[in-house]
């Protein structure tokens, strides 16, 4: 959950012209989050990969790489065409959001002064963190891409730091190509990251040679990065009448490892919740009579919950059912992790990072 590794089909910045053929490589490694590049191939075939990757069931990526508003406005609007889940990247928010605004899209630019190309991340550690806060501040910007390998400064200080300054998630891109990296971008706060030509040139200690071992590799290396990760979660929980209960029985069990993450709840679970546990992040939503089973539905569609805690009841007649039914199978169709009982739920709370509820 929440701690994300995003192939990306590039090297130099560009999309690498064999991307066609790689990308079922990276799908037989097991890879779900996979993206390329604006510029290399023409709009068709990057419409092929993103088509690819949605029939898959991954989830989907453009980076901007342009330096000139014009292009940049250009690759805002491709992205909107290829119907990608995520625009990464591009430095001029006021502007693409007027493209973006009206797309499901999640909308992730560079904070700080990128320039070149390959791009760099430029400017004092005080001015990448402000930048980051203004750019996070903006109503449909949902998060920030980080070139953090990219800058010349204390990495792991800057993500860090970055990571503290937003309440967004941030994704760190550029040059991470070994377990230690990743290891840091995952004790920084991270989100999830983004690897391209080091996977390409074969960088991580494989068991043997070739794309698909560099993919399950990495896949490995993010798994165990879970542990150290410090990047909170976003938990859906709800309950059906008869399962309030249990409900509160597993939240009283687990507060210590629910602080610090965000919960949201359907009406009535979150009043239950809140007045059970003060001091955990409550977001309530409608109840769900009125709606709230809906919002959380939205909120899986558009990646903003990295898992459903459902406590259900079997023997809800079919008119309540039918809620559940729905997030089910929302939650398969984008490979949210769901549990439906308290002990799928205590697997599911064993995942979660030991954060600071303050």
């Amino acid at each position: 959950m929440s701690f994300d590794f995003i192939l990306m089909l590039t090297a130099n910045d560009r999309t690498i012209e064999d991307a066609p053929s790689r990308i079922e490589q990276a799908l037989e490694g097991g890879v779900r989050h996979i993206g390329f590049k604006d510029v290399g191939l023409p709009l068709s075939d990057l419409k092929g990969l993103a088509d690819t990757i949605r029939n898959a069931g991954g989830r989907s990526y453009l980076e901007v790489v342009s330096l000139d508003e014009e292009s940049e406005l250009a690759s805002a609007r491709a992205a909107v065409e290829l119907d990608v889940d995520c625009l990464l990247g591009g430095t001029r928010a006021n502007v693409v959001t007027d493209v973006t605004r009206d797309h499901p899209l999640r909308y992730y630019p560079f904070p700080g002064h990128i320039s070149g190309h390959p791009s760099v991340l430029e400017g004092t550690e005080d001015e990448i963190i402000a930048s980051a806060r203004r750019l996070a501040d903006l109503e449909h910007v949902h998060g920030l891409d980080l070139l953090a390998y990219r800058y010349r400064g204390n990495v792991p200080r800057l993500m860090k730091a970055v990571c503290r300054a937003v309440a967004k998630p941030v994704i760190m891109a550029g040059s991470i190509d070994s377990k230690t990296r990743i290891f840091d971008v995952a004790s920084a706060g991270a989100a999830g990251f983004t690897v391209g030509t080091a996977a390409l040139q074969g960088a991580f200690p494989a068991e043997g040679p070739g794309f698909t071992q560099q993919i399950r590799t990495i896949l490995a290396i993010t798994a165990q990065a879970q542990a150290v990760s410090t990047s909170p979660r976003r938990l859906a929980i709800v309950a059906h009448d008869n399962r309030k209960s249990h409900l509160r029985a597993w939240v009283l069990r687990h507060a210590k490892a629910l602080a610090g993450h965000r919960l949201i709840c359907t009406g009535g679970t979150g009043a239950l919740i809140s007045g059970l546990v003060p001091g955990l992040s409550v977001k309530r939503l409608q109840r769900g009579a009125r709606g709230g089973d809906q919002q959380l539905g939205a909120l899986i569609a558009t990646g903003e919950l990295d898992a459903v805690i459902f406590f259900s009841d079997p023997m809800a007649p079919h008119g309540v059912d039918v809620d559940l039914q729905a997030l089910t199978r929302l939650a398969i169709m984008h490979d949210t992790p769901i549990a439906l009982s308290p002990s799928a739920a205590d697997v599911l709370v064993t995942t979660l990072p030991v954060r600071d509820a303050g």
